[in-house]
């Protein structure tokens, strides 16, 4: 059985009969991780072994593990600091900072390797305006190049971990106030502007090898008026032909507020996967994920099956254990514990 196009969540810390029968359904190709899906080290590898063993090829396991406010792992793993850090780092000390912006990558994804996960939603490469709270300190800087530059070392410290970069949230999602969890997000600029901007860092990190792209649920009335994720203007004409992007293109959440407007769940995946999306997501709402694998019919493309393929993490032998008396790992945990580490209410949805 091939892998589909759907990337679903699961209740708990362990698979139900329900979660089975969803996983082994034809349009399910991965399963994105929670908090609640998380106990300790040992049941987090228990769960991802058994996910990968319900089928061949096995499904991809994916988690937003950003740092800072948004890291869905905790206890028993290293506390990362807020990208936001390292850009305050590099507005004094450049090349500091990216070598730091390395070992966070390689901490990141060397653990969550351990655990068996395949890839984590990161970086984010929007530009930090001072005016998205869902965004803050979640983004690097506010000067594109500083972006670029910090997003391709964590890339290269991702990849030594065993983890390819899904850059986020494309065309950019910084200079939109509204949250898209909650309500549907417009930004008026025109392309002149976007491109002189926030396209920036995504261009560069494309020609570094970015393996993936997740889109906004943002609408640019002055090119779209659909949001950029069910946008063929942005994901085709953009992304795919100007950027010249042949990595996978995932949707972000397709239950959240942020596409309300757009049909049913089903109506949402099929607009996301004709304009150009590789996968969509759908999570926290068991209901719609029903509702899409009952109703939904699609064909999958070679091109998409590829490029989901390349998403598939490198497996790593070692334990957390030993992971954690590793002399580099140990030397990389103890460079990036200089960085200030974001206190603020970890996002939870």
């Amino acid at each position: 059985m091939s892998l589909g196009p759907v990337m679903l969540d699961i209740a708990s810390t362990q698979l139900s009969v329900e979660d089975k029968a969803r996983l082994l359904h034809p349009l399910t190709g991965g399963v994105i991780l929670f908090t609640r899906n998380y106990e300790s080290v040992e049941q987090l590898a228990a769960l991802t072994a058994e996910i990968h063993a319900l089928r061949t090829p096995p499904l991809l396991i994916a988690v937003d593990h950003e740092g800072g406010r948004v890291q869905r792992f905790r206890k028993d793993f290293i506390r990362l600091p807020a990208m936001h850090e390292l850009g305050k780092i590099w507005d004094r000390h450049p090349r500091r900072a990216r070598h730091l912006a390395q070992q966070t990558g390689y901490v990141l994804a060397a653990e969550l390797s351990a655990c068996g996960v395949d890839l984590s939603f990161t970086p984010v490469l929007d530009v930090d305006y001072g005016q998205s709270s869902v965004i803050g300190d979640r983004a690097f800087h506010r000067i594109p190049q500083a972006i670029a530059e910090l997003a391709h070392s964590l890339m290269l410290g991702l990849k030594s971990g065993g983890m390819g970069a899904i850059g986020k949230h494309f065309p950019g999602h910084g200079h939109s106030r509204a949250d898209t969890h909650f309500e549907i997000a417009v930004d008026d600029r025109t392309f002149a502007d976007i491109e002189m901007d926030d396209l920036i860092p995504f261009r560069q990190m494309i020609d570094f090898g970015l393996a993936g792209i997740m889109t906004a649920h943002v609408i640019y009335p002055e090119m779209d008026k659909r949001p950029a994720g069910f946008s063929s203007f942005w994901l085709k004409n953009i992304l795919r032909d100007d950027l010249r992007f042949d990595g996978c293109i995932f949707s972000d959440d397709l239950s959240m507020r942020g596409t309300a407007g757009y049909g049913s769940i089903t109506e949402r995946a099929e607009a996301a996967l004709q304009a150009g999306c590789d996968m969509v997501l759908v999570c926290n709402d068991s209901q719609a994920t029903d509702q899409l694998l009952e109703t939904f019919q699609w064909e999958i493309s070679a091109a998409s099956l590829v490029r989901l393929a390349r998403m598939r993490g490198r497996r790593h032998t070692q334990s957390m254990i030993t992971l954690h008396e590793d002399a580099n790992f140990v030397l990389a945990v103890r460079e990036i514990s200089e960085i200030g580490i974001d206190n603020q209410q970890q996002l939870s949805f």
